[in-house]
């Protein structure tokens, strides 16, 4: 995920209803001494270093999850990396500091100020007199404004992504000198910070043919400290050098890396050398953390013995193959010993990495879909809000991680940034009694009349396949029945996991699983604290809990809930919470059935479409929540088809007077009204129940030691001249602990 908020724009863009405004809104703090805003929860942990103390030159080999599509970061294919390489190599007016708020840069910008507001809003940029593009022209409103055409969406013929912001321009124009760019506002607009960052050269942006086909493969001119030398897509590699013609504090290092590597892959790639830098799972990081301390990872802690049984077992199924059930004991037993000694050394090369830790500017939601069925009823949505301890929820992916367990308190902004205030308070805490309240006054009542379900899904293959803990269905989705089913846990599931492999077992893979059975216990006596690669399987949902206490229904209807997942690598935090909130939503009555899709279906033929009651993703956080979440909360409208445009708000839940609260917080330049907007429209957005904002995400990068001002950045932008490496015989201080 991208650190700057640019980037996080552009990760954002690329993506009848009860209204709560007669709902009592609490009253927020701001109008005290206390800054409701506080500071972030965790500080960015980078291993910082004067520069004084980084080696000149090196090459730093960092991680990315894809090559990009595009490196112009406005068209709607850009993806991280697209906003990684442009961070470091093209002009940004306003950058994230450490609180997530926007910072003028120096580099390119004097001063931008608001210097008329009546009859129009203007704003008077004055650009620093060193910066020039690397082709040698001087930087100026020429590139100012072919990127306002280009995006300003009065010409089709420009592929882009969004126009916010640039469609209330009316003009921009030369100033008192070259130095100068004066742009004036048809509307105003409280977000124009946000505006040209990055910046592209007019080269790009000038006409439809080269901002749409221009800078998809290829970067020729740039302004940065680093510039575009090599895409090797064959190697799945961006190269960077440093820019000759830069202007600022000359780059550390001599070149930067981009590699694509999957997520899965990453610790194999740390432990071969292949990379220096990389954003990595829980799981890696724990096996990272573990070689640190002289131990496996994985296996060490309370229990270790009894999981590294199972992980064993695991690893053995998931990695065989079909002739592996016909060998025997012996040759299965030196196949195991291979992998742990191939595990030992990787964990001894991970012995020259640290895991740095902070919260990544993102935050996961529960999503509840109004759009139709039990969750249209706002008072449902309400009784499943008020049955979450969300506390409890942050405390199972944060707690392990040794970072800050703390619910997101709103929706619009994240602990630190300028909108931010806990709302949460309009809505209301866990509460079980209020939930039940809520429930039967929507009319769902226990133990009432249910019409028995019609089984018309059909089942993956010819015939289909039914296990005992739920079915395959369409699109080979997996379907957990959860609580307010008749079927309890597994036999033997004693820690309520899903464990990948124990499910659809093929002909003849019984009677490996008894062979491997004993020699997991075998391996447990012999391994200790050490366990071979993938030998934990993901850990999935929670095995499904008892029947509910007093299932609801109403008009026949059992109360029960599609909850939907993904199944890819790096969802089993997802899957961990979704086991915690079914088995809270089955304290009050309310079944769930827990769907698991491929990462590749799970956003477009379920959350976009409406195919789900309940869901779990993240929105990136963003400096300018004025303009950035407006679609993702705005009230769904009738398209002319007849069809219901949300725009990004996925869970068709909305009001008017949201909508007005987001407009009038656009519209004004007094910053000090516009978050008192902003803090009462995310209350009303709490009230309405359509997400729960539960978690701000953990971020979590593997560095090599000697590697410095870079890591885990939290809201910063990375400052991509002053990372390097130490140097020989320097030391620096400690990263803070997050608290």
């Amino acid at each position: 995920m991208s650190h700057d908020g640019v980037g996080l724009r552009a990760v954002m863009r690329s993506v009848a209803f009860l209204t709560a405004g007669a709902l009592a809104v609490p009253a927020l703090a701001g109008c005290g001494t206390d800054d409701p805003a506080g500071k972030p929860l965790a500080p960015q942990d980078i291993a910082r270093a004067d520069r004084a103390q980084v080696a000149d030159g090196g090459t730093l080999r960092w991680a990315v999850d894809a090559l990009p599509e595009t490196f112009n970061a406005f068209q709607s294919d850009a993806d991280a990396t697209t906003t990684r390489v442009a961070q470091a190599v093209l002009p940004s007016m306003y950058r994230l500091d450490a609180d997530g708020r926007p910072a003028r840069n120096p580099d390119y910008l004097e001063s931008a100020a608001v210097v008329e507001t009546e009859p129009k809003q203007v704003v008077l940029y004055r650009l620093n007199q060193q910066a020039v593009w690397s082709d040698g022209r001087e930087i100026g409103a020429a590139d100012f404004a072919a990127q306002w055409r280009a995006l300003s969406g009065r010409d089709s013929a420009y592929w882009t992504a969004r126009n916010a912001g640039y469609d209330r321009i009316e003009k921009i124009e030369r100033g008192a000198n070259d130095l100068e760019v004066r742009v004036t506002f048809g509307r105003p607009y409280a977000d124009w910070q946000s505006l040209f960052s990055p910046l592209y050269p007019k080269d790009v942006m000038g006409t439809p043919d080269s901002f749409n086909d221009g800078a998809r493969r290829k970067l020729r001119v740039t302004a940065g400290p680093f510039t575009v030398k090599q895409v090797d897509r064959e190697k799945d590699r961006v190269r960077l050098t440093p820019n000759p013609r830069w202007w600022g504090r000359p780059a550390k290092l001599s070149e930067i890396v981009l590699t694509a590597v999957r997520r899965e892959k990453r610790a194999a790639a740390l432990a071969a050398g292949a990379i220096d830098l990389a954003e990595i799972d829980p799981a890696a990081a724990q096996r990272i953390d573990g070689a640190a301390q002289g131990g496996a990872g994985p296996l060490a802690g309370p229990g270790g013995g009894r999981t590294a049984a199972k992980a064993l077992r695991s690893w053995v199924l998931a990695h065989g193959s079909d002739e592996d059930a016909a060998e025997d004991e012996t040759h299965a037993r030196r196949k195991l010993s291979q992998a742990i000694a191939t595990w030992e050394r990787q964990q001894k090369a991970l012995r020259d990495f640290e895991v740095r830790k902070s919260l990544e500017p993102a935050s996961t939601q529960l999503a509840l879909n109004g759009a139709d069925g039990p969750l249209a009823d706002e008072r449902v949505r309400r009784a499943v809000a008020r049955a979450l301890d969300r506390e409890e929820l942050v405390e199972v992916v944060l707690k392990p991680l040794g970072l800050p367990a703390v619910p997101v308190g709103s929706h619009l902004a994240l602990s630190g940034q300028e909108a931010y205030a806990d709302g949460s308070g309009a809505l209301g805490g866990q509460d079980t009694k209020e939930a039940q309240a809520l429930l039967a006054d929507a009319g769902w009542v226990p133990g009432g009349p249910v019409e028995e379900r019609k089984k018309t899904e059909k089942a993956a293959g010819s015939e289909g396949e039914k296990g005992e803990k739920g079915e395959k269905g369409k699109d080979g989705d997996r379907r957990e029945k959860g609580a307010g089913y008749e079927k309890g846990r597994s036999e033997g599931d004693d820690d309520g996991t899903y464990i990948v492999g124990e499910d659809d077992k093929a002909p003849g893979e019984a009677g490996r699983e008894d062979r491997v059975r004993q020699l997991a216990q075998d391996g447990r006596r012999s391994v200790g604290q050490q366990g071979p690669p993938g030998a934990y399987a993901p850990q999935g949902t929670a095995a499904p809990a008892g029947a509910a206490r007093g299932a609801l229904a109403k008009d026949g209807k059992a109360l029960t809930l599609r909850f939907v997942l993904p199944s890819g690598a790096g969802s089993e935090p997802l899957h961990a919470v979704a086991g915690r909130i079914t088995r809270m939503l089955d304290q009050v009555g309310i079944g769930t059935e827990i769907t698991k899709v491929s990462d590749e279906s799970y956003f477009k033929d379920h959350i976009a479409s409406g195919e789900y009651d309940l869901a779990l993703y993240s929105w990136p956080a963003s400096a300018y929540p004025a303009t950035d979440a407006r679609p993702i909360y705005a009230k769904p409208v009738p398209a002319a088809d007849g069809s219901l445009s949300v725009q990004q708000n996925y869970t068709r839940v909305g009001t008017d007077q949201v909508d007005q609260l987001f407009d009038q917080a656009i519209s004004t330049l007094d910053a000090e009204e516009e978050r008192s907007l902003l803090r009462k429209a995310d209350a009303r957005i709490w009230a309405a129940a359509g997400s729960i904002p539960l978690y701000q995400r953990p971020q979590l990068t593997a560095a090599k030691k000697n590697v410095v001002n870079a890591g885990a950045f939290g809201f910063q932008t990375p400052v991509y001249e002053d990372m390097g490496f130490l140097k020989k015989g320097a030391r620096i201080a400690a990263s803070p602990s997050p608290e």
